[in-house]
């Protein structure tokens, strides 16, 4: 734990040897979500709460109603001290409460430290030796601050109550006079520069959750804390290691650079280079001469289609066409080995047979109810009967 330490300045406006703060008070220990939380209720506890208004049914009148319900043309109302009308209520009014929060005191204290330490790392606290006025005088008080070199918002810590220096900067907005010990996290913050007398720390005695909090730093950090903090270091490295995590933005990183972790990386962002620099040449010297194949390719293109398309067109006449399986051929296939189509494309298939005996094999074959009325209208078909009936 490093000690802070802070400018010291004599009675004459000397500025003597930097003076060391004493470690209970000055412990290097800034929690912000613990000042947060104090500053917060201290803010609180400012409001007097004592915000009012009336609800319609605490405006006087309005017991009649003001016109009748139906009829008129105009919206439904009960009475004139709705919240829509002149001199009616409010709606959801505020009520007089109390918006005071409690602070557990090992907490106050823990923001009160934190606050010093805040200012002690920023170089902002400084010693004096005395702070003593024979009456009040704002002047000598400004020309104190001035010589001690503190702008801004000051707050002042005397060594217990003195009341001509607070009578000398009653009149100085940005300027707070305390005794030392009843200053708050609120006022420390508030502050940007601390003045405090060297009797006022010289004397001051830590309090019972300074002490008991001393003893806690010197027992070190508690297992559980660090058994977590291992936990958390472990997890961002296995988060680190997953594939994809940040390793496309390195290696772009290391071939723009050029560093020397994969010389092949090198190469090929060289390579890679050069390609694309030809690539942009390229076009500007081939832009002018591609207009002319274009137009020399037309006429050839449609020939050449012509002639080819004939040959084709001879060849699909020449080709034989495929022989439906007729009576003629049902007796050279074997039926049982026939793939049966869908029932959609069953009436298209049973026109190729003209034998009833093979249409009656294929029917004995298929198993499904809905074909049974393709087989019987092709049996109809070939043996002369009308449709619907079955020969």
């Amino acid at each position: 734990m490093t000690q802070f330490k802070a400018r010291y300045y004599q009675n004459d406006g000397s500025e003597g040897k930097a003076q060391a703060l004493p470690e209970w008070l000055f412990d290097g220990v800034v929690h912000e979500d613990v000042l947060h939380q104090v500053i917060k209720a201290y803010l609180a506890n400012q409001r007097q709460g004592t915000a009012a208004a009336k609800s319609r049914g605490q405006v006087k009148g309005g017991a009649r109603k003001p016109w009748r319900q139906k009829g008129t043309g105009r919206a439904r109302a009960g009475t004139i001290r709705a919240a829509q009308f002149t001199g009616g209520g409010v709606a959801f009014p505020p009520i007089p409460h109390s918006w005071r929060e409690r602070v557990p005191r090992k907490v106050r204290a823990l923001a009160r430290r934190s606050a010093f330490n805040s200012r002690a790392q920023g170089d902002q606290v400084v010693v004096v030796d005395s702070l003593e006025f024979d009456a009040p005088k704002t002047k000598k008080l400004v020309e104190m601050l001035g010589a001690l070199g503190a702008e801004g918002k000051v707050l002042i810590l005397t060594d217990g109550a003195k009341e001509n220096v607070y009578l000398s900067s009653r009149n100085l907005e940005s300027v707070i006079v305390r005794p030392f010990g009843e200053e708050s996290a609120y006022d420390i913050l508030w502050a940007n520069f601390l003045v405090i007398e060297k009797a006022a720390l010289e004397g001051a005695e830590p309090s019972a959750m300074d002490e008991a909090a001393m003893e806690s730093r010197s027992r070190g950090e508690p297992a559980v804390r660090a058994r977590e903090r291992a936990a958390e270091e472990e997890q961002a490295e296995r988060r680190k290691a997953r594939p994809g995590h940040g390793g496309k933005s390195r290696k772009v990183l290391e071939v723009e650079v050029g560093a020397e972790i994969l010389p092949e990386r090198k190469v090929a962002s060289d390579a890679k280079a050069g390609a694309t620099a030809k690539s942009k040449a390229k076009p500007k010297a081939e832009t002018k001469p591609k207009a002319k194949p274009k137009a020399e390719a037309k006429p050839e293109t449609k020939s050449d289609t012509k002639a080819e398309a004939a040959p084709k067109e001879k060849q699909a006449k020449a080709a034989p066409k495929k022989v439906p399986p007729t009576a003629a051929s049902g007796s050279e296939l074997d039926l049982s080995s026939i793939k049966l189509p869908n029932v959609g494309d069953l009436a298209a298939f049973l026109a190729q047979f003209d034998d009833d005996s093979d249409i009656k094999t294929l029917k004995a074959r298929d198993s499904r109810k809905t074909a049974v009325a393709h087989y019987d209208a092709r049996l109809a078909e070939l043996s002369g009967a009308p449709k619907g009936k079955k020969g």
